[in-house]
């Protein structure tokens, strides 16, 4: 469930790139609205996926979703350049996100799971 959050946090990040060129640097009133509850929206949803994914996974990911979708859209909605160089640094970067995802983002195990947040008790080491 962590993952499909993380997703649409992503999704809501390209929203918010994407709603800033609306907003015409904050001067429109409802795309302004809607660009901040998407930023919002977007941060709350990646601090609960952050929850069970760690957080440098959770980031990477929540970011690379959203510069990926913002510069396609950017690409399709605003003519912004499609050069061979760039559609495959893009499909690089989509590849980098799948393979966060694929090789063990989710916090299973002692590894992830034994990451202490901040406040909580460090672990106690018994000398031998």
């Amino acid at each position: 469930m962590a993952w499909i959050i993380l997703v649409v946090a992503g999704l809501l990040e390209i929203g918010w790139a994407i709603g800033l060129k609306y907003t015409e640097g904050f001067t429109r009133l409802w795309p302004s609205v809607l660009t901040i509850g998407a930023m919002a929206a977007s941060m709350y949803l990646l601090g609960l996926a952050a929850k069970s994914i760690p957080i440098g996974t959770a980031y990477a990911v929540w970011v690379g979703i959203g510069a990926a979708g913002t510069a396609v859209l950017g690409i399709f909605l605003f003519g912004e350049a499609a050069s061979a160089a760039r559609v495959a640094c893009l499909v690089l970067l989509v590849g980098s996100i799948v393979g966060l995802k694929v090789t063990g983002g989710a916090a299973a195990g002692a590894g992830a799971a034994g990451a202490k947040g901040p406040g909580a008790p460090a672990r106690q080491v018994t000398p031998r």
